[in-house]
């Protein structure tokens, strides 16, 4: 799969597992719960790598999507899409063949991504 940027990436971002791994990153520094990396290459074409993590407040989700957006920009890389805003409870942040879900609590359970995409491998779990 082509990773859909509308930047060429610095050398530290070689690859759709870089992205993913930074997002990570980011979203465990803004104090995101329940960091969890998902491969779903073998799930489905829309992507390679599924991060969703959860932030308590609308305020951290805020925090949160903008920590991943900082972090990549950084490295040369920038969202393709956003999706909704931190009063909806769940932000969606695509880098193409990395999708960032950064969900308040409620929005993750009741919605249980994890469950939906259960045949995915579970890289990273930061909680």
């Amino acid at each position: 799969m082509v990773t859909r940027q509308t930047s060429k990436p610095k050398a530290g971002i070689q690859d759709a597992a870089d992205i993913a791994r930074a997002a990570v990153d980011a979203a465990a520094n803004k104090k995101a719960e329940d960091v969890l990396l998902l491969d779903i290459r073998d799930s489905t074409s829309m992507a390679d790598y599924f991060v969703i993590c959860s932030a308590s407040t609308d305020r951290q989700v805020k925090a949160v999507v903008e920590g991943i957006e900082e972090a990549l920009r950084e490295e040369g890389v920038r969202p393709v899409h956003v999706e909704g805003e931190q009063g909806s409870g769940w932000v969606l942040v695509d880098f193409g063949d990395v999708v960032c879900h950064i969900f308040k609590p409620a929005e993750r359970d009741y919605y249980r991504l994890e469950d939906l995409w259960e045949g995915a491998k579970t890289l990273v779990r930061v909680q």
